[in-house]
């Protein structure tokens, strides 16, 4: 809308006058000289005139148009939730700050209290209707910023606050504010106590279950900073540009402002509520945002935008509620609440407070188990959330929201293991299979009774576009009697006329997106391990042994283009041939060996959680005496010998017995990986760091990742290898920002007495510069272009030692 000064220029007709435009700011201060004046019959009758149209033209002054589009509004909202909410005290404008927030223009009327500028205003004065600027944040829901969410779900009680809470949200539908779930995030996000987060997200989710159903689904993908599960191709596609625009558009920053914000703070959710403050006035008060609104809001902009083709995806909700700890809270609040009308068992909570802790655990243990269980099968809040409103925690869960066609399982992990010694002492007594841990993609199949065909990947995104290939050959590889299965493997790419093995790299460089078999260039084999479901029936419990008879047996192997894992069964006495399997996995191009439990044995004891020993006294030695109080009497003790043969207590362990099931999204000792990168002895690299971008949330302050590199020889450049990003202390960090990030002339160490390993002449610690340097091959996303920008390392740099597995395993190779 445009102003009224602007509007009477585009008015041919009006009649142009001498007289300057006046704004709100020579409105407000003309007020406030009134106020303080007497109240004399001929002030009040200029205040009665004022009330009147100034211009006999038509033409309506700065005041005059105030009031009647103050008028307009307000007959927009009566009856809404200006009834509910009481007026807040008249504030002039010198009472409205610049960081106050968004404002609104509000009309007062005789019957509402204002509050008066100064003792001396008379009572006239102080009921005479009046225009103000009020923040917004002044009439903001009390209840909800009050709430004790972080409180024991033993001892919180919704029922004291959604009657409350209910009252608010009837003004926006019934539906939650999204204020409710902004406290929550608030609380979490202020604690590192994992406790303190369960319960708060416990407490919210409970007044959502008892007050507004509804809302809970909305609000659980919110807070675990996704709009649909994985295997749904929908994401916002919003990259840091255009977040970075949009900032600088609401809130009038300019890059170097927002670069100073984001420096700051770190985390971008930070950096746009800071920027909030700064954002101009509004002469409307915005609608409260409402938890479906929200989420609406960024479903449509995903679908609106699809993938985007950003290289880093920001997300704003980073309150550490992650999917296992969101498991936890949706059990336990559902073990103490249910909507209304529900008729499903709960817990009263007092009777839990007054439980050992020990029992209480149990409690707790036994829904999560079943809620972590059912998503590990079936990974979709949108169909887990509703059966939890409809049947609570029970045994039903498990059937209702179990494995299904075409929805991916969440696939079980292996432990990893040093060495072989390390993994035949885990193993022992037992019977295993050792496989070749090929250098691909992990792959879960699906194929129902209609010959459709779906592929995940381990992290289940949808991968079925990617490989049409393996689309077509499943028909081949189906043997007589299977009607539906889902089958686990590895895609490698291979030579298809000769069977060799590919590496990864070479795997890469296929085409992700509406791939046509005519213009496959990278040839893949998909070697299968595992088979999961066949013919509508789960297969999970079932013993690895008898999952792979089944898998080797209903299903075609066409040589090339699908096969099973290469394997050798044996046992912890069969050392050697272990090794020889070892060795040949590694010849083969492969990562090195995949170990799985053959067989259920729960009752033999278990060799991977022994309890350490104390060290054992050298030979020829004599322990130091013991220390004696000579001032106290010596007492003489009877003691019953111990017989030889009695057997020590077994050691307590919170091991579960080895089992040869499929476990989804567990990771297990029935399955142990040994790489040769693992190993103990691996061969190091010195390499340098070359560049860094600035971290984001907890890291602001430091550089995450690093990218390293190494020095060619021919050509005397430095070539990036990878990054690294994760796996540090703070410590380190610190460390490492003091000494790259510092100048001066002593040297390299952190004080800058030491003097620099490598360093360059005057000192030892790194230039930083704005550009890659020439000397630095790297084709890469670099960081001075980045949405917040990072450094590049000149020279003079110290090189860092880094083992060969933790470099690469930082790339997740």
């Amino acid at each position: 809308m445009s102003s009224p000064a602007k509007k009477r220029k585009l008015n041919p007709g009006a009649k142009q006058t001498s007289a300057p435009a006046r704004g709100l700011e020579y409105f407000f201060a003309k007020q406030r000289q009134n106020a303080s004046s007497s109240n004399t019959p001929s002030s009040q009758e200029s205040m009665a005139q004022s009330s009147q149209p100034s211009d006999v033209n038509g033409q309506l002054t700065d005041e005059e148009l105030a009031k009647k589009l103050q008028a307009e509004w307000d007959a927009e909202v009566r009856g809404t939730s200006a009834q509910n909410t009481p007026h807040p005290p008249n504030q002039n404008l010198d009472a409205v700050g610049a960081d106050a927030g968004p404002s609104t223009l509000e009309t007062r009327t005789p019957a509402e209290p204002v509050a008066s500028p100064s003792p001396q205003v008379p009572q006239a004065v102080k009921t005479t209707k009046t225009l103000s600027l009020s923040s917004a944040s002044a009439t903001a829901d009390q209840i909800t910023t009050s709430l004790p969410l972080d409180e024991s779900p033993l001892t919180f009680e919704p029922t004291k606050y959604t009657p409350k809470l209910q009252e608010i949200w009837a003004a926006e539908g019934d539906d939650a504010s999204y204020a409710l779930l902004t406290r929550c995030f608030v609380l979490v996000n202020g604690t590192q106590s994992r406790i303190k987060i369960v319960d708060t997200l416990v407490n919210s989710i409970r007044l959502l279950i008892e007050g507004d159903p509804s809302s809970l689904l909305p609000a659980v993908w919110l807070a675990t900073n996704a709009i649909s599960p994985p295997y749904i191709s929908m994401e916002l596609g919003l990259g840091g540009a255009a977040i970075s625009k949009a900032l600088k558009q609401a809130c009038g920053l300019d890059q170097r402002a927002l670069k100073a914000l984001h420096d700051k703070l770190g985390d971008p959710g930070d950096v746009a509520f800071e920027a909030k403050k700064k954002q101009s006035f509004t002469l409307r008060r915005p609608k409260p945002l409402t938890i479906k609104g929200v989420f609406q809001s960024l479903v449509k902009i995903a679908t609106a935008q699809g993938q985007g083709s950003g290289d880093i995806k920001q997300r704003f909700l980073r309150i550490g509620a992650v999917k296992t700890t969101m498991l936890i809270a949706l059990s336990r609040a559902f073990l103490l609440s249910k909507p209304p009308g529900a008729s499903f068992p709960t817990h009263n909570a007092h009777d839990l407070a007054k439980l050992k802790k020990d029992e209480l655990a149990e409690v707790w243990a036994r829904g999560e188990e079943l809620v972590k269980a059912s998503y590990a099968r079936h990974p979709d809040y949108n169909d887990l959330i509703p059966v939890l409103l409809e049947i609570g925690i029970s045994d039903e869960l498990l059937i209702r929201c179990g494995l299904t066609m075409h929805i991916p399982l969440r696939p079980m992990l292996g432990s990893i293991t040093r060495d072989l010694s390390e993994m035949l002492t885990k193993l022992q007594g037992r019977d295993f299979a050792c496989e070749y841990k090929y250098d691909g993609q992990r792959a879960q199949v699906h194929c129902d009774l209609n010959g459709k065909v779906s592929i995940f990947s381990r992290h289940l995104e949808l991968m079925t576009d990617k490989y049409p290939d393996l689309v077509a050959l499943v028909p081949k590889f189906r043997g007589d009697g299977v009607e539906s299965f889902i089958i686990e493997g590895e895609v490698v790419a291979v030579d298809r006329a000769t069977g060799e093995l590919k590496n990864f790299q070479t795997l890469t460089n296929r085409a992700r997106k509406d791939v046509a078999i005519g213009a496959i260039t990278i040839d893949v084999c998909l070697f299968s391990f595992d088979l999961m479901y066949l013919n509508g029936k789960s297969l999970l419990d079932q013993p690895f042994r008898r999952r792979r008879d089944l898998l080797r047996s209903l299903f075609v192997e066409i040589p090339h283009h699908f096969t099973w894992v290469k394997s050798l069964d044996a046992t912890s006495q069969d050392s050697e041939p272990v090794l020889e399997f070892f060795k040949s996995a590694l010849e083969n191009k492969c990562e090195g060996i995949m170990v799985k439990t053959l067989d259920n044995l729960p009752n033999l004891e278990y060799h991977g959680d022994e309890p350490d020993q104390p060290p054992e006294e050298a030979p020829g030695t004599t322990p130091p005496p013991k220390k004696t109080n000579t001032n106290k009497p010596k007492r003489t003790k009877t003691t019953t010998p111990t017989p030889a043969i009695t057997a020590p207590p077994p050691p307590k362990t919170r091991r579960k017995p080895l089992l040869a099931t499929y476990e989804p999204d567990k990771r297990l000792d029935s399955w142990l990986k040994v790489k040769k990168d693992y190993s103990a002895t691996s061969e190091t690299l010195d390499l340098v760091p070359v560049a860094g971008w600035h971290g984001q949330g907890r890291k602001a302050q430091w550089w995450s990742p690093i990218l390293l590199a190494v020095r060619n020889e021919e050509t005397g450049c430095l070539e990036a290898v990878c990054k690294c990003m994760s796996g540090f202390t703070d410590r380190f960090y610190r460390e490492n920002r003091a000494f790259y990030g510092g100048s001066g002339n002593g040297g390299g160490g952190d004080d800058g007495e030491e003097e620099g390993d490598e360093g360059g002449e005057g000192g030892g610690k790194t230039n930083i510069l704005a550009r890659k340097p020439g000397f630095v091959d790297y084709g890469g996303p670099e960081p001075d272009s980045d949405v917040y920008g990072g450094d590049w390392a000149g020279e003079g740099g110290p090189r860092a030692e880094f083992e060969v597995s933790e470099v690469f395993e930082k790339e997740g190779g």
